[in-house]
């Protein structure tokens, strides 16, 4: 069974850092999509990020220059970097994956829609202070 497993939300003030994690497994990523996505309240859930199989990242406008996305753990692992935290970034922060179970040869385009995402994490509550 593929699970996605967040971690390392919190509160913390405008300007300050935090980095999220998503942990996967029972799964081998051959050629995969990890995005994160975030929902604040009344909002509609939007994509914040995302990383490729073969590299190539997203990134949203509101983040561009702040957050960045990486691959750990030979893979497995996916984190979030941010910094510059503004209150606008207060949100639950989710991450999600799209994933082929064999090699295809895929040219991924970013960003995939949220549709296309078939495994979700729980979610992570990202709180910024003003």
């Amino acid at each position: 069974e593929v699970q996605l497993a967040e971690s390392g939300g919190g509160v913390v003030p405008a300007g300050g850092s935090l980095t999220l994690s998503c942990a996967t497994s029972g799964a081998i990523l051959y050629e995969y999509v990890i995005g994160w996505f975030r929902q604040a309240p009344g909002k509609p859930r939007e994509e914040v990020s995302s990383i490729t199989s073969d590299g190539s990242r997203y990134y949203a406008e509101s983040v561009k220059g702040r957050f960045t996305m990486s691959n750990v753990d030979g893979k497995k692992t996916v984190h979030l970097q941010m910094n510059g935290l503004r209150p606008e970034d207060t949100a639950v922060y989710f991450c999600a994956l799209h994933l082929h179970q064999r090699w295809t040869g895929v040219a991924w385009e970013l960003p995939l829609p949220q549709s296309e995402y078939e495994y979700w994490g729980q979610g992570t509550q990202v709180t910024v202070s003003s």
